[in-house]
């Protein structure tokens, strides 16, 4: 089969994805789609949203969809890094230690209130995403391909919680931030949920070895010099705003985004462009995934805060004030 030709079959995998997950989700074609671009370019995704907007459901539909193994790890003030990534325990029968492995070893963990627990569970969670390895007493484990941690963060009660530093936030590809349904969603959500009988029937789309394959063919989707260009300055201009103009986001920025920020916003393009079925990048995709890939990455000070200013402002700000340069 040549490469146009499989090219073909998994644009139609990926739009079969969104149909299937539409089955049982209402309202989630964003967050799928940045679910399938973490999975694709191997990286995270963090979520904030309030509880009950679906969101361990629609991860759990894409398992299933994917045929993947999930894990959902609810994060808790006691939890024990043992708990996450296992243990050494002593069989009696055989008179030696043996490693009993935890739940991180799945294909889809779902993190769910990561900052509920205290550093030493978020360390070992953030190690397991960054070397996709773990370590139990002297032997360290690969973990399964492909690796995908979708964690989420309550934006209300955030009394006893462990907040993430930035350096470790800064390890997921993107924040993703979960609204309310509209109206018309909400009523579809009602109706469907309502129904005591309602059992969705899905079925397995993407197997382990198409997702390495999109993943083959996303590396391969090409990115002009002066896009490249456009992100590093995207990227600059959160480091040294007053360069571009930017006197007031000045003001407000205490740190710009890391080194990560721009090539998970080369790789996020790329992806963004790949299922929109091209193998070059627009620089439309680059900005459509910019606030995903910066709102946790941009640090703003106290002054922020006091006039009422958020990162989402900034990076409006940023998009329309730095030009795309032409091609030398």
């Amino acid at each position: 089969m040549e490469e146009a030709e499989i090219k073909a079959v998994h644009y139609q995998k990926i739009k079969k994805v969104f149909s299937e997950i539409s089955k049982v989700v209402i309202g989630m074609e964003e967050l799928t789609n940045r679910l399938l671009i973490g999975l694709f370019t191997n990286g995270h995704v963090l979520l904030e949203g309030v509880p009950g907007l679906a969101k361990t459901l629609t991860i759990n539909t894409l398992a299933k969809i994917l045929d993947l193994k999930f894990q959902r790890l609810q994060f808790t003030p006691d939890l024990l890094p043992a708990d996450l990534i296992g243990t050494m325990i002593y069989n009696q029968k055989e008179a030696e230690f043996e490693v009993k492995k935890g739940p991180i070893f799945a294909n889809i963990i779902l993190a769910d209130e990561i900052n509920r627990s205290p550093a030493k569970v978020q360390s070992a969670l953030l190690e397991a995403m960054q070397e996709r390895q773990v370590t139990i007493g002297e032997t360290t484990f690969k973990l399964d391909k492909p690796f995908l941690v979708m964690a989420t963060q309550n934006p209300v009660e955030q009394e006893g919680t462990y907040p993430l530093p930035e350096a470790q936030i800064d390890r997921f590809m993107m924040k993703v931030f979960v609204s309310y349904l509209n109206k018309d969603q909400e009523l579809e959500v009602m109706r469907r949920m309502s129904n005591m009988s309602f059992r969705p029937r899905i079925s397995a789309v993407l197997t382990r070895a198409d997702i390495a394959a999109i993943q083959g063919l996303i590396n391969k989707v090409t990115i002009s010099s002066s896009l490249e260009k456009y992100i590093i300055s995207l990227v600059d201009a959160t480091r040294n705003p007053k360069n571009y103009n930017l006197n007031n986001e000045a003001n407000y920025i205490q740190y710009g985004v890391s080194t990560r920020a721009s090539i998970a916003l080369n790789l996020a393009a790329k992806a963004i462009a790949f299922m929109d079925q091209r193998d070059y990048v627009l620089p439309e995709d680059i900005k459509e995934v910019v606030p995903d890939v910066f709102n946790h990455r941009i640090i703003l000070n106290y002054e922020a805060e006091a006039d009422g200013i958020n990162t989402a402002q900034i990076i409006e700000n940023i998009l329309k004030n730095i030009p795309i340069s032409k091609e030398e």
